[in-house]
């Protein structure tokens, strides 16, 4: 999963304006309306049947129908629930941080191959897929340039959480955001460099 959200909107921001900005916003939410729902009942495995139990049983599938009809009949939730659920909100990337740092200080950062090939296939393999994706949909170019630069995104701290909530290799999976996240510091300028040629 790509850290398409706190990196990849300020990443698109600067690189593309707010034009770009719009249109990484809803890979975002797409992404993750989509991961959300999936990656839990692939991770616990044992079929169709108990992976849609499972995903019908995560309090997200039942929040995003009702934040989109909320939204689309233009209501607010009762007794200021809504700035409630912004504080915990502006909370989450706090928390996962505060614990991938404590996961990175219980488990040894020991890097081998598996990761570093797993964060250059995040990076550049997403990004070389979404190109061929997009092209494919003959998309226009700045729908591409969005495409391709959020695909080209580290691991997110999320794909931690739900490789620990739902039966991942929660350890490898934070050497990988790690690893990814600094490798990122290379590749992000390749991308944006192939993208302005």
């Amino acid at each position: 999963m790509p850290n398409a959200g706190n990196m990849g909107l300020a990443v698109v921001l600067f690189a593309l304006g707010e034009p770009g900005l719009d249109r990484a916003i809803i890979y975002l939410l797409t992404s993750n309306i989509l991961l959300f729902s999936i990656t839990p009942a692939f991770l616990k495995g044992g079929g169709w049947r108990p992976g849609l139990s499972l995903t019908l049983k995560l309090p997200l599938v039942w929040a995003i129908p009702v934040g989109f009809a909320l939204r689309l009949f233009g209501t607010s939730l009762p007794l200021k629930l809504d700035a409630g659920l912004e504080i915990l909100a502006a909370a989450a990337t706090p928390v996962a941080i505060l614990i991938l740092g404590i996961q990175i200080a219980l488990s040894p950062l020991k890097f081998s191959l598996y990761e570093g090939g797993a964060s250059v296939l995040r990076l550049l393999g997403g990004a070389i897929i979404a190109y061929v994706v997009g092209k494919a949909l003959g998309l226009g170019t700045l729908d591409l340039q969005v495409l391709v630069l959020q695909s080209a995104m580290p691991a997110a701290i999320v794909t931690f959480l739900i490789a620990q909530e739902f039966g991942g290799d929660a350890p490898r999976t934070v050497r990988v955001v790690v690893v990814s996240t600094l490798l990122s510091f290379l590749t992000l300028p390749l991308v944006l460099w192939a993208l302005s040629a």
